[in-house]
């Protein structure tokens, strides 16, 4: 089996290379197309763009590498079917299984790769791109773009740190806000606030619903007091700290993640969604074992029609994957399910799916 495994192995690849290369070319135009207005409004030099879609390769390569095995997986087992190379496997007393075992163990290598590939090499270059977009897109006036940021911790000094969940750099406007005043890295005040609008007028931000916590240098609380009136504060912090310093998952790696959240939870900061991001990073890497566990039967349990059938199959499937997994996310945001649970649940439901077709498919 081993010359039958080589193959099918490289009959995979070769679809594998081809299939990414398109996608990616496809990303890269259409979000061309999509963003050279701003470019254009913003004065960009040529060569800033280049250099912006240039580190944009690995963020489309992550994003395009499951689509991609998965249009391999499909015509690798449907040209093998077309020409009969299937049938006659088949007849030889070679196993349905024995057949897709090269292919979900190079599923499973690539999932390895990727989970890598996105930690080190996708993560370096979103940094690039959003260091980027803050020289040249944020300072320019047509920069007021209505999306908003998520997930923000900010630490201007050892004596201020802010955490916020929401902020729309249109509406200068933050939501889940909690703010820590330290003294020789002892929490002394801690500011809770449902929103907080930033006033131009006065130069300060507007707090509604809020609550400010003393704290004795022990660490045990000493007061509290709670107002659902407005309040304006003052302190050493502006809407352009956020849009110059807000990070996101995508810009941190696993290891950097990992203590990124450890250090918020030391500063009372709720850090579910940066959990749910965290196991997000490794359960997403699993997304190509799981097309090729739904991809391989599907093709395999119609022989005459299978590409055409296993091609609108798995993309309606590949598509209803990813809206799983930004529900079992959206789960996770809201405290429904567990950080882990709400990252897996899509990988788990999935995989028990293509494990189902793959048993019940034609041996």
């Amino acid at each position: 089996m081993k010359r039958i495994d080589s193959y099918v192995v490289r009959q995979f690849f070769s679809l594998l290379g081809v299939s990414l290369l398109g996608f990616i070319v496809i990303f890269l135009v259409v979000d061309a197309v999509e963003n050279m207005d701003k470019f254009i409004d913003a004065e960009v030099p040529k060569g800033v763009i280049a250099a912006y879609y240039f580190h944009s390769i690995p963020w489309f390569v992550s994003i395009g590498l499951p689509m991609a095995v998965l249009v391999s997986t499909i015509f690798t087992v449907g040209l093998l079917s077309r020409r009969n190379e299937l049938t006659a496997m088949k007849a030889s007393g070679v196993s349905l299984y024995r057949i897709a075992m090269p292919l979900i163990l190079c599923s499973i290598l690539i999932s390895g790769a990727s989970f890598f590939f996105e930690d080190r090499v996708v993560t370096a270059g979103n940094q690039k791109r959003r260091a980027i977009e803050k020289d040249y897109l944020i300072k320019s006036r047509s920069r007021q773009y209505s999306t908003k940021n998520q997930d923000i911790f900010l630490r201007k000094s050892d004596a201020f740190h802010i955490a916020i969940d929401r902020y729309t750099p249109k509406t200068l406007k933050a939501a889940g806000v909690v703010i820590h005043f330290m003294d020789e890295d002892k929490l002394t005040r801690r500011i809770d606030a449902s929103t907080m609008v930033w006033r131009e007028e006065e130069e300060k931000w507007r707090l509604n619903t809020y609550a400010i916590r003393e704290f004795h240098p022990d660490g045990f609380e000493t007061g509290v007091h709670f107002s659902r009136r407005d309040t304006l504060l003052a302190i050493d912090f502006r809407p352009d700290d956020l849009t110059k310093r807000a990070v996101s998952p995508q810009e941190k790696n696993y290891v950097d993640l990992k203590s990124f959240i450890a250090e918020l939870n030391e500063s009372g900061v709720d850090t579910t969604r940066w959990k749910v991001n965290l196991y997000g990073k490794i359960s997403f890497a699993f997304t190509n074992v799981i097309v090729v566990l739904f991809a391989f039967p599907l093709v395999a349990f119609k022989p005459r029609t299978g590409l055409a059938f296993g091609a609108g199959m798995s993309v309606f499937v590949i598509f209803g994957y990813y809206a799983f997994i930004r529900f079992g996310q959206t789960l996770g945001y809201k405290g429904i399910l567990e950080p882990v649970l709400s990252a897996w649940i899509g990988n788990i439901l999935f995989t028990i799916g293509g494990i189902i077709l793959l048993v019940r498919a034609r041996k």
